[in-house]
């Protein structure tokens, strides 16, 4: 059967209750829609369902679409495998008291589907046992599928949609427009809006401003070194030499002579008791090391800094 032979028999069997037939988009995939009254809804199932030339014994999904003023749409695809064609139902109730009858107890896997549109559309099934919370917390409030659900995150940061691509930050083009559902500036919360989120018709709103980016020093060329600074003189020597390094012990009758004033194996230290040459320290090379200066300076040490 053809899509409008479908809608045409699903017509037939409702009268004398009033049902309009239509074929949905999709070319080769169109699909027989058949809208038909909230009283009649169950009545149209089962007729699918039971019906030899229909035969839809194949529950596929049902959901709803929010019209905003003029309600919401609850849809059920049904599918035939043995005619292989499919069948759109669709019913529209009231925005301010959204209820149509269960249809559980003709298609068992309609439960799964009743309690999502339930829990997303606040559209209640009466006859259905277990309208229990399906994919939120219980704690959660409101229907996150209503078009009026306002979202956080489109309130925090710019909407993807809000500048079509090409546009340049400073405009140009069309003025973007709000998604479905986001208030205007300043309408709702406590969170100031962004720049950049705002929509048609708000005036000459103030949001936060962009946070400025951060210069970055330009990479040298590939292949490019920077400059080496000149080292000041005698920086080779480094902190290492800053005072003397190990020595070799002194001979045994040197060390003995020292005398019990000696600090190690390289005698007593400058102005100990019993050292040689009681006083300040003196802060020439040791007298058992040769100066950088030559054998003059090493004189000079041993005689005590005079020249």
């Amino acid at each position: 059967m053809t899509p409008e032979e479908v809608g045409q028999r699903m017509v037939a069997l409702l009268a004398p209750a009033e049902a309009t037939p239509s074929v949905s988009g999709g070319q080769a995939h169109a699909r027989a829609t058949v809208d038909v009254p909230p009283a009649t809804w169950p009545d149209a199932l089962r007729a699918a369902r039971d019906d030899a030339e229909l035969a839809c014994d194949f529950f596929d999904w049902l959901s709803a679409v929010d019209e905003l003023a003029g309600g919401f749409d609850v849809v059920a695809h049904l599918w035939s495998t043995t005619h292989r064609h499919g069948l759109l139902l669709r019913t529209r109730v009231p925005r301010e008291a959204p209820a149509v009858a269960s249809v559980v107890d003709v298609y068992p896997g309609a439960a799964w589907h009743e309690r999502e549109t339930h829990e997303m559309f606040g559209i209640d099934f009466p006859g259905h046992a277990g309208l229990a919370p399906l994919l939120l917390p219980p704690e959660f409030e409101g229907h996150p599928l209503r078009k009026e659900f306002v979202l956080a995150s489109r309130v925090a940061k710019p909407w993807p949609g809000a500048k079509e691509p090409g546009e340049s930050e400073a405009g140009g083009g069309r003025r973007p427009i709000r998604p479905p559902g986001v208030p205007a500036p300043g309408e709702w919360g406590t969170t100031p809006t962004p720049a950049g989120a705002g929509g048609a018709g708000e005036g000459p709103r103030g949001g936060v401003p962009a946070r400025p980016a951060r210069e970055r020093p330009a990479r040298p060329a590939p292949g490019a070194r920077p400059a080496r600074t000149a080292r000041p003189a005698g920086a080779a020597d480094g902190p290492a030499q800053a005072g003397p390094t190990a020595e070799a012990p002194a001979p045994a009758d040197q060390t003995a002579a020292d005398g019990p004033g000696a600090a190690g194996p390289t005698g007593p230290l400058p102005g100990a008791p019993g050292g040689r040459g009681e006083g300040a320290a003196r802060s020439g090379p040791p007298a058992d090391r040769p100066s950088r200066q030559g054998p003059a300076a090493t004189e000079r040490a041993d005689d005590g800094g005079t020249p």
